[in-house]
């Protein structure tokens, strides 16, 4: 299971507002990548891909893969804006390292 804060939830669907098929799904995903090893690719999708897991947080269809499910288990998405822009933030119980980009991390699953 997933979470996204109300601040979150709400900058998706405006995010998602702009796209082609604003209908769809968020997309969140981990790849080998980054400074850590591991890290958080976010995007658009029209349809869910065959074995996605699909979970409704606040309002937003989320699509989660099973390998990156394995990674992203509790995961707590939240957005904050400051005086540089907005921009999100991961809350990932399962990551042991986090880079300085907040988008990179490591676990003990690697």
């Amino acid at each position: 299971m997933i979470h996204l804060s109300q601040p979150a939830a709400a900058e998706i669907i405006r995010l998602k507002s702009r796209q082609k098929s604003p209908q769809g799904f968020f997309r969140l995903e981990v790849e080998s990548i980054g400074c850590l090893g591991l890290s958080y690719i976010t995007t658009f999708d029209e349809a869910p891909r065959i074995d996605d897991q699909i979970f409704d947080c606040r309002g937003v269809r989320v699509a989660i893969d099973p390998q990156s499910l394995t990674y992203l288990n509790g995961l707590t998405l939240d957005y904050s804006e400051d005086l540089m822009g907005g921009s999100f933030r991961f809350h990932n119980p399962n990551a042991t390292q986090h880079c300085g980009c907040g988008i990179s991390f490591s676990t003990t699953e690697e």
